[in-house]
């Protein structure tokens, strides 16, 4: 039988050239692009005959999966995986993929264009134009101001560059073991002293337990009253009410948030409304040229993965897996 393949990330579509490369294989795909927040019994519908998922920032819980009964593989066409329960996945023999580094130079490029926008109040002054006033506040200068880089990923070390062309000091905290750090223009402090003495501070860590809520109240604190946050990674990572009070109340100056615990910015949101935050729509990695190399080389990922040499698992499936065994 022909092997079924459910695409959602939202910008592969019927007739591209990942669809193309798939049916050249003989793969039959279906598209169901996410674009906001999906019913679970949705997604596990669309799941029921597939083979295989090439996934945005799908709800894979341990239910949805439970109930994919034919399928072998997921493949996330991004870096982050903390959407899937990856250990439900390997308890029923499924296969998760994710694509380290994919992105890096799309996000390290983006994070520099928020710290300019934050730095010069890029978006105030055209929100003014637009308003018909004609703002002529000041701004800041990058040269000669420290960057605090949380996580030192591909990301991470994509930005060192560009923010040391920019004359910057570099410092960042890690769990990278100190034989791993290569980078002679960074240097490397504990968490608090990269807070206390960062102009700005950028968040390039993967989202888990220990990283949830990690730059809480107290965190904000130990910020300088003058510094901007800038989040690229992952919401949760940030405690977003406490970061409405730092700002609003002068604790921290302001912040550029690419990513926010619920996607899209809810219209309850404690963010909202506060001067000095602004919140983008998850764009940091969609340039064109990212897109394209995550859709094909997210494509090749899973054909490798359903002929049983994946390349980037994330989880060791702990059951052979006969799912699917007929779909090929």
């Amino acid at each position: 039988m022909v092997s079924r393949v459910l695409i959602t990330t939202d910008y592969l579509r019927p007739d591209d050239e990942v669809d193309h490369y798939l049916r050249r294989l003989g793969y039959e795909t279906t598209h169901l692009p996410m674009r906001g927040r999906r019913d679970p019994a949705e997604l596990a519908a669309a799941l029921r005959d597939s083979t295989a998922a090439l996934i945005a920032n799908e709800p894979m819980t341990a239910d949805v999966l439970a109930r994919a009964t034919a399928l072998r593989v997921i493949v996330r066409t991004g870096v982050g995986y903390d959407s899937v329960d990856v250990d439900a996945a390997a308890r029923l023999g499924i296969t998760v993929s994710n694509l380290p580094g994919i992105n890096a130079n799309a996000v390290a490029e983006y994070t520099l264009g928020l710290l300019l926008a934050a730095a010069r109040r890029l978006v105030h002054s055209a929100a003014g134009v637009a308003a018909g006033e004609w703002p002529r506040e000041d701004g800041r200068e990058l040269r000669g101001a420290t960057l605090g880089l949380i996580g030192y990923g591909a990301v991470t070390r994509a930005v060192v560059p560009l923010a040391r062309a920019f004359g910057m000091s570099v410092l960042c905290r890690t769990s990278v073991p100190a034989g791993e750090r290569s980078d002679e223009c960074v240097r490397f402090v504990e968490l608090d002293e990269l807070l206390a003495a960062s102009d700005y501070i950028s968040v390039h860590t993967a989202l888990t337990e220990r990283t949830r809520g990690l730059l809480d109240a107290a965190a904000l604190r130990r910020m300088k009253p003058g510094a901007v946050l800038v989040n690229t990674a992952r919401g949760p990572i940030v405690d977003e009410q406490a970061l409405a009070d730092a700002v609003r109340s002068g604790v921290i100056a302001g912040a550029a948030l690419d990513v926010v615990c619920v996607e899209p910015l809810p219209a309850d949101s404690p963010l909202r409304g506060v001067d000095g935050i602004v919140v983008y729509s998850h764009l940091a990695g969609q340039s064109a040229e990212a897109r394209r190399a995550a859709g094909l080389e997210g494509a090749a990922e899973l054909v490798a993965s359903l002929r049983g040499a994946p390349r980037f698992a994330v989880n060791h499936p702990t059951l052979p897996s006969e799912r699917g065994a007929n779909h090929g």
